[in-house]
């Protein structure tokens, strides 16, 4: 019998720290946004500053969210806040692993890092173009992220994720205690409770993007090489 060869369309794209980070970040952001949302539900007012308290001005004033969105399904502070603590160590260790993996294993600088000529204008503009005709990258050149994909990849990996980290400690009454700095970089435990929510919408933002974007490129193959690492090319277009 014939060794058995794989298909010549079919590569390896994504390595294993990549799709195990992925996966286990897709629920880690489940349970912090969802029991996030049932903490916020304790007082669902947003302050700038040091202080904020029922009789203080708030620029932002909403209802209780939904059930069907929080965690647990129920108004419960102390469940939410349970969740939400449970999870958040296991996200920012495992955040911290992925940035030291790829940067130590050249994943940045061989797939995220801007090349010569890609942030010109013309070229980003091209890019946007690309996108909002939805023109994907066929052949070989799929298996490469365009400006825009690097762009919010290295926004979300390296901004958002940790401003959402160190925002959160920045609520902590214990962290204030051990790293008091932190209330001062972001200007008060009000303002850093205010730019945690923001970014948290944010990522739910890109979330969906992202979702969209999957969805459009062609699902099963995208979801494939996320689970087992392999992708077929798509034939270029005649």
């Amino acid at each position: 019998m014939e060794p058995h060869h794989a298909p010549a369309d079919l590569v390896r794209r994504h390595r294993g720290p990549t799709r195990l980070w992925h996966w286990l970040n897709a629920l880690l952001l489940y349970i912090l946004f969802t029991s996030g949302l049932g903490i916020f539900n304790a007082h669902p007012r947003l302050y700038w500053g040091q202080y904020g308290a029922n009789f203080d001005h708030a620029w932002l004033e909403l209802d209780r969210f939904p059930g069907w969105i929080t965690l647990p399904a129920l108004y419960n502070l102390a469940l939410s806040r349970h969740w939400h603590l449970t999870a958040a160590p296991i996200f920012a260790f495992a955040l911290l692993f992925y940035m030291v993996w790829s940067l130590a294993g050249g994943h940045i600088a061989r797939d995220l890092a801007f090349r010569r000529g890609e942030l010109a204008p013309r070229h980003v503009w091209q890019d946007i173009c690309d996108h909002a005709r939805l023109r994907f990258p066929t052949g070989a050149a799929a298996l490469r992220y365009n400006v825009l994909q690097k762009a919010s990849y290295i926004a979300v990996i390296f901004l958002a994720l940790p401003l959402l980290i160190l925002t959160g400690l920045t609520m902590s009454p214990g962290m204030n205690a051990a790293w008091p700095w932190l209330v001062d970089l972001f200007g008060g435990r009000q303002s850093a409770r205010s730019i945690h929510f923001l970014a948290a919408f944010a990522l739910v933002a890109f979330f969906l993007v992202h979702i969209v974007m999957v969805l459009l490129a062609g699902p099963v193959n995208e979801i494939m090489s996320m689970i087992t690492g392999r992708y077929r090319l798509p034939k270029d277009r005649p």
